[in-house]
């Protein structure tokens, strides 16, 4: 199963030290080269940033900064696990790493996965 893992944390406005990018370094080889991680980024400041939102006929643009948001989302990640609960301990072990902040962790569509029956599909009817 494949799942997605969006960090969120509070921007520090500076970056990150050489050892805070030693040591999230090594973790994501070690993720690479185990197979558990399947690709990783981290995201700008939000200064530099933009919010497009519609809503009806509406659309917004808002550039950021974007400081009424206690949380951001600092960077993502494609996790490859077996289980829901293995790739919280990937999640665990990369907050070890990467500090304060929290990780929201959703399934990845995947074609095996629309064989199981949904949780959704007995609270959805159709007309």
């Amino acid at each position: 199963m494949r799942f997605l893992s969006m960090y969120k944390n509070v921007e520090r406005g500076v970056p990150p030290t050489e050892q805070e990018m030693a040591a999230m370094g090594a973790l994501i080889e070690e993720g690479f080269k185990a197979g558990w991680l399947l690709g990783t980024e981290g995201c700008l400041p939000s200064a530099l940033g933009a919010r497009v939102r519609r809503d009806g006929e509406r659309e917004t643009v808002s550039d950021g900064p974007f400081t009424e948001a206690k949380e951001l989302i600092g960077g993502f990640a494609i996790l490859q696990a077996d289980s829901k609960e293995e790739a919280i301990e990937l999640c665990r072990k990369f907050l070890a790493v990467a500090g304060d902040g929290e990780c929201e962790l959703r399934q990845l569509y995947e074609a095996s996965a629309l064989d199981a029956p949904s949780p959704c599909a007995e609270q959805v009817q159709p007309a």
